[in-house]
């Protein structure tokens, strides 16, 4: 990780996912020093869309993290990294692999459901991202990767 923090090419776009903010706020930090673009999946989305006012239904939130998640929000336009969150999600009815599923906003997951994964719109302009990146660091999943209905997020951006 240190030789991509101190000699990447540019554009330079990390790639964070994984479930809790209070496990990556080290290396979001860092990285806010380097990364032209950083890409916030997984888990930890939604404590971001909570801090910003959004509806994430019963998805995972850290609730005393809420003011560090806008910390790094204005922290990232400060210094001209652009935050990128899903604006879609694949949410579930319950956390199981044979849960009922729908695509909703991400920021409007309705009460009851949770977001398990991103969605197709997410997928594609993560990748858009990506794809004109001349390097990528990426640490955790898109959605919960264990249980193979909520891979599609994280496979699609991996190939």
């Amino acid at each position: 990780m240190d030789k991509v923090l101190h000699g990447s090419e540019k554009p330079f776009t990390a790639v964070m996912g994984g479930a809790k903010v209070s496990d990556k706020i080290l290396i979001i930090e860092n990285l806010m020093e380097k990364a032209d673009n950083l890409i916030i999946g997984g888990g930890m989305t939604y404590t971001f869309i909570k801090a910003m006012g959004g509806n994430i239904g019963s998805s995972l939130c850290e609730e005393d993290k809420l003011d560090l998640a806008r910390d790094l929000i204005k922290k990232a336009k400060e210094k001209g990294v652009q935050l990128l969150l899903p604006v879609d999600n694949v949410a579930a009815d319950k956390f199981d692999n044979e849960a009922a599923t729908r695509t909703t906003s991400v920021d409007d997951v309705p009460d009851g459901w949770m977001g398990l994964d991103i969605g197709p719109e997410s997928i594609q302009k993560f990748n858009e991202v990506i794809a004109a990146s001349r390097t990528i660091l990426w640490n955790g999943p898109m959605g919960v990767f264990e249980m193979e209905n909520f891979q599609n997020g994280t496979k699609s951006i991996a190939l």
